[in-house]
């Protein structure tokens, strides 16, 4: 029962990446792709009918974490109050601005907005890379289960490290680059004309950043946690992670220069998946590593639930990711085809 929650678990993550992500990164492009305000308002308008169901999933995945892994949920919840508190105000301010930019026409207040939109959107993709560098990198947990970190000590993974270090830092920006490329790609389905080419050109230069990162970010992993390769080591077919994230990155290139934009972003979520999930094949059994000289990993015997809680939780769960699924369907299907500047408010 441990192993089917871990993975449904990581399954909802997958998905919020992969659905949030593109919002996010049409976030980050908003602060400077579109070059006048009817581009701006066709951006938005790409994502407007959902991105708050794309941040369900974020809350999905931390309800059940609280009932499946109640000690790990304890513990990152308190070892992480600071960084969560951060991504608490950057969501809030996100929301904000995209709802009450469409409703404020007034000049000063609506550059503003747009620009708390996009810094938004770009920390908080890279908060959301440096955290699951944390979990790789690992924490100084004490007996007991809990820990502290300060916002950054000395940028060094050792054993009294901060939530930025050089390695959580890699994570950020592989995090904030990709899910930027998701956003282009995204883009190059939902608009039309010349905002439609500039993404599609955007696309190359930002690929060659993320295989240089992903790269760059493999071997910082292998060097600051080796354990991460026990697991691929121990079953050999699982390497077809890497060659999963490989195929990804060239089928995003592949895809764009073909003029193929929804093949082109389907790569890029295949690429979010296979990351995520060679992240946390890698930590398996381990749900939290402790920093080496702390107390001991938090893995998943230790923080799983009873029999009946996750006998009763499952059979929500299945109730309550039909629904989510479902309203997804429509949502999606409802909105499907290219934005329209004539349209009304998103």
């Amino acid at each position: 029962m441990g192993f089917i929650w871990f993975w449904l678990v990581a399954v909802m993550i997958v998905g919020y990446v992969v659905l949030d992500g593109f919002d996010l990164g049409v976030g980050v492009l908003h602060l400077f792709l579109p070059q006048n305000e009817a581009e701006r308002q066709v951006s938005l308008r790409s994502i407007g009918p959902v991105w708050d169901g794309n941040e369900v999933w974020l809350l999905a995945g931390g309800g059940t974490l609280y009932f499946a892994f109640p000690l790990l949920y304890a513990s990152a919840f308190s070892g992480f109050y600071l960084p969560l508190m951060i991504v608490l105000w950057l969501l809030i301010g996100r929301g904000i601005s995209l709802e009450l930019s469409n409703h404020l026409d007034i000049g000063v207040w609506h550059t503003l907005l747009d620009r708390l939109f996009g810094i938004a959107s770009a920390l908080l993709a890279i908060f959301y890379g440096a955290a699951l560098a944390n979990v790789i990198r690992g924490v100084p947990l004490q007996a007991d289960g809990f820990f502290f970190l300060p916002l950054w000590t000395n940028w060094m993974p050792g054993a009294n490290p901060g939530i930025l270090d050089w390695y959580t830092v890699i994570g950020g920006l592989v995090a904030l680059v990709a899910l930027t490329l998701h956003g282009a790609l995204w883009l190059t389905i939902k608009v039309s004309g010349e905002l439609e080419a500039r993404a599609r050109r955007i696309v190359r230069p930002l690929w060659m950043v993320l295989a240089a990162l992903t790269v760059v970010s493999l071997i910082a992993t292998m060097a600051v946690r080796p354990q991460t390769l026990d697991n691929y080591y121990r079953y050999p077919v699982t390497f077809i992670v890497p060659v999963g994230v490989i195929a990804s990155l060239v089928g995003i290139l592949f895809f764009n220069r073909k003029a193929q934009p929804v093949r082109a972003f389907l790569s890029s979520s295949v690429y979010l998946f296979f990351m995520l999930a060679g992240a946390c094949w890698g930590l398996y059994p381990t749900l939290l590593p402790a920093t080496a000289g702390s107390g001991p990993d938090i893995t998943l015997d230790r923080a799983i639930s009873g029999p009946h809680t996750l006998a009763v939780g499952l059979a929500w769960w299945i109730f309550g990711m039909t629904l989510a699924v479902g309203y997804v369907v429509f949502v999606y299907s409802r909105f499907r085809g290219k934005a329209d500047a004539t349209e009304g408010g998103h």
